[in-house]
């Protein structure tokens, strides 16, 4: 630092703070560079920042709004990602040339990003010398010996280098990596070779993949049949693994040990990931192609024909009693082109629809439930919301009847039941958050609308279209597991609710809404969902999440069932109620 510093100047001035390389990682400047570029009306580089900053963001739907307003603007833009990994560019375009079965492109983009995967991650092993890094002001507690110090330093850039795994598998912005990031391009690679008729490098691929998980049985039955194709051909025992995957397993390995040695010995914990693991959450984009299928018996198969899917925490079901004689069933998951969704109607009747609306004209406040943004998700539409503590209370007030107010209450514990019974939970569902919102088109800002109401999301994980996965990690709300809609009304123009595939783009069903229909589905990456524009008048919902870990209910809706049972335990029915605004439960 002493050498540096009568070049470079203070250290403050090269060395940035640990909240400016927070700001760079998940690319705020971005933000700031697309606001600049729009003041000098340089619209195209202006979508490029905001799609940039948007990969790292998915979740920010301003930035969303805007890429479409410039795709609006500036009419056909190409938008680009400032800061690609190319070799994470490189595997998605192998694996949907992949899906597509044009295998010679698939091979020649594989190749490149493992090429790029390993000129990557020497870069990173490099990027891990330095000098030892201190929590806050805990160096100021550092006691250490010489010996000691060494030790740890060198301790901490060694569990740096040996995250470089996880490092190269993580898109930028995200916490989680793609699930066996590394071998999958083999796998891939060993497949597509077959199918363009190299056996040799089908084998040799086969056998890097089979250093990472040496007993799958898909791929050691693959292995077999290229060596077999290759009898009296070539001798298949001088086909070895490539030499580069060998090479970092084999340096992966021994940081581990070296790793776990040094815990032992300097007694602090070390648990060593699963950097390999085959069977994560996310394989959506590693969907095995229809035309395996078509292979013969005894051909070889992408070893994720076989590999069962991620066992979630409980077993799905559908097809529950609906517990009420009025409510009507509609469309199940496999109508409605899904997993874990029904549609359901008469959940409420049309005067209970009209009670709930006079209710809502009540008690709604512009930006309710929107941190106070009257348009959140759009600037087309006003956004008014109230939750059923904000309705009880009213209700004691006088503001509005009460009797109409305990209603809000009884058909959201009415939808809790159906849903937790039809989808046949073995463990109670809890609210999460219970919000009325109606939103209202604007007038004036109609034409030429090609927004919607509220983009396409997911309600627990974070929508990455793009790479088409979901990340269950903050800021998503990970603990949500089912969701409901119960709508109240339909005289109003647009605002279909849609499902869609996980690229955001493909519609898989489409729901009007009408007084007393509710949609109900599980809350991850597998329903991802949007709500068209409202074009005219307003449209009203009770919006339901709920979780099945009582440690994520809503603390309202606590309240709210303390304030119901203490009514309930002194025997007045809301009719019965007449209580002075002035009085203080």
């Amino acid at each position: 630092r002493s050498c540096e510093e009568p070049r470079l100047g203070a250290v403050s001035r090269h060395r940035a703070a640990e909240e400016v390389r927070a700001d760079f990682q998940r690319r705020v400047p971005y933000s700031y560079l697309q606001r600049a570029y729009i003041q000098m009306n340089k619209l195209e580089e202006a979508a490029n920042a905001a799609h940039t900053f948007f990969m790292a963001n998915p979740e920010h739907m301003e930035i969303q709004q805007d890429i479409e307003n410039y795709k609006t603007t500036a009419g056909k833009v190409s938008l680009v990602d400032r800061e690609a990994r190319q070799h994470m560019e490189d595997y998605s375009a192998g694996v949907r040339h992949y899906d597509k079965e044009e295998y010679e492109l698939a091979i020649d983009f594989l190749e490149r990003a493992l090429e790029g995967y390993y000129s990557e991650d020497a870069d990173c092993q490099i990027m891990c010398e330095g000098p030892q890094k201190f929590e806050e002001h805990e160096y100021l507690e550092y006691k250490a010996g010489l010996y000691e110090a060494i030790a740890d330093h060198y301790m901490q850039v060694l569990a740096c280098k040996h995250d470089c795994v996880r490092e190269l598998a993580t898109r930028s912005g995200r916490i989680s990596p793609i699930e066996n990031f590394l071998p999958l391009h083999y796998d891939y690679l060993q497949f597509a070779y077959y199918r363009v008729g190299d056996y040799v490098k089908a084998l040799e691929c086969a056998k890097s993949y089979l250093l990472f998980h040496p007993d799958d049985e898909d791929v050691l039955e693959n292995a077999r049949y290229y060596e077999g194709l290759l009898e009296g051909t070539v001798d298949p025992d001088t086909i070895k693994p490539r030499k580069e995957a060998k090479m970092l397993l084999r340096r992966h390995k021994l940081e581990s040990h070296f790793l776990q040695v040094a815990a032992a010995g300097l007694g602090y914990t070390y648990t060593e990931p699963n950097y390999w693991n085959r069977y994560g959450a996310r394989q959506d984009e590693h969907s095995v192609p229809s035309s395996i299928s078509s292979e013969p018996e005894d051909g070889p198969r992408l070893s994720l024909a076989k590999k069962p899917m991620p066992k979630p925490d409980r077993e799905l079901k559908e097809g529950g009693p609906l517990l009420y004689s009025d409510v009507k069933f509609v469309y199940n998951s496999q109508q409605l082109n899904g997993t874990q969704r029904v549609l359901l109607d008469n959940v409420i009747s049309e005067e209970q629809c009209r009670e709930l609306h006079r209710v809502a004209s009540g008690i709604m406040l512009a930006g309710d439930g929107y941190r106070g943004k009257t348009s959140p998700h759009t600037p087309n539409e006003r956004f008014e919301g109230a939750t059923v503590l904000k309705a009880l209370k009213y209700g004691y007030e006088g503001r509005v009847p009460l009797k109409s107010a305990r209603l809000f209450y009884d058909i959201s514990e009415k939808a809790r039941r159906i849903v937790e019974s039809y989808f046949m939970l073995n463990s109670t569902l809890y609210f999460s958050y219970t919000h009325l919102v109606c939103r209202t088109a604007l007038s004036g800002q109609q034409e030429r609308r090609n927004d919607l109401s509220h983009p396409i999301h997911a309600d627990n994980c974070l929508l990455d279209p793009e790479a088409n996965e979901c990340w269950k990690e903050p800021p998503a709300y990970t603990f949500r597991d089912y969701s409901a809609l119960l709508y109240m009304n339909a005289d109003f123009e647009g605002g279909e609710f849609i499902f869609t595939e996980m690229d955001a783009k493909t519609v898989t069903a489409s729901i009007k809404p009408k007084c007393g229909r509710m949609i109900s589905f599980s809350s991850g990456g597998e329903n991802p969902h949007g709500v068209k524009a409202v074009t005219k008048g307003q449209r009203c919902a009770v919006a339901l999440w709920f979780t099945l870990d009582p440690l994520y209910r809503e603390l309202e809706r606590i309240q709210a069932d303390e304030v119901i049972a203490m009514l309930d335990q002194e025997h007045l029915g809301p009719s019965e109620m007449n209580i002075n605004p002035k009085d203080e439960l």
